[in-house]
């Protein structure tokens, strides 16, 4: 019995360790967490397709664009998208909660009404996979972005109706970066500001450095000794590693 009590004793006081590093566990700043969707900054073009036939394909695709930029307001930082000629949305924001360790999508719909989306990120066989779920009245809604490349991602709207098990896809678009080949590699500058892929260039005391998208760029010259201060650290580190 005491052999029992004492094993009892042992995996609660593990148990309680457990937690109180997952409390202490610092939080990730605001501009961390959006890092992980560095990928979607820039100029867009989408194809869309719905599900069904070839004929219901051919019917129903279309086309859009859409650029995805850094935002940056005081404290605040989220990121801001906008949609052109959009079938389902004409703009959104993404933003980090820090004290859930989630996401929230907020998307303008094209009849201008506002849905809000939670999701995560995971990493599936080194393709980066962050699905937003919004409860409907009768349904479950998902957005699921597939992050393929830093010039390439999917998304698609799925739906699972109450009392249903699984969701049933609806449609995928398919978005491409402006004026770039998906086959190109990744040998870009990276951005002082966000860490994503650096585009555009910006300059501090003689020196040229590079940004992903004019949000971060106007936080830069804004900020532009914090920031380069930070990347500075940041590359001595790797040289040290």
């Amino acid at each position: 019995m005491l052999p029992r009590i004492y094993a009892c004793f042992v995996l609660l006081a593990t148990a309680a360790v457990l937690d109180a590093d997952q409390a202490d566990a610092p939080k990730k700043s605001l501009r961390e967490g959006l890092q992980a969707f560095s990928e979607i900054i820039g100029d867009w073009k989408c194809t869309g397709t719905p599900v069904g036939s070839k004929d219901d394909i051919q019917k129903g695709f279309w086309t859009e664009r859409m650029s995805w930029e850094w935002q940056f307001k005081d404290k605040d930082v989220w990121l801001k998208g906008v949609f052109e000629k959009g079938k389902n949305f004409t703009g959104g924001e993404v933003r980090y909660v820090p004290e859930k360790d989630h996401y929230t999508l907020t998307l303008t719909t094209v009849k201008k009404e506002k849905v809000t989306y939670i999701g995560t990120v995971e990493i599936r066989d080194k393709t980066k996979i962050v699905t937003f779920d919004r409860d409907g009245d009768k349904e479950t809604q998902r957005l699921v972005f597939s992050l393929l490349h830093y010039n390439r991602f999917l998304y698609r709207y799925e739906v699972k109706p109450e009392g249903r098990p699984l969701f049933s896809k609806k449609w995928t678009v398919g978005a491409t970066k402006e004026g770039e080949s998906f086959a190109v590699g990744d040998g870009k500058p990276e951005c002082v500001v966000s860490g994503g892929a650096g585009t555009i260039s910006v300059s501090f005391q003689c020196k040229t450095y590079y940004v992903c998208c004019s949000g971060c760029r106007d936080e830069f010259n804004t900020n532009a000794a914090r920031y380069v201060k930070e990347y500075e650290e940041k590359l001595a580190k790797k040289k040290k590693n």
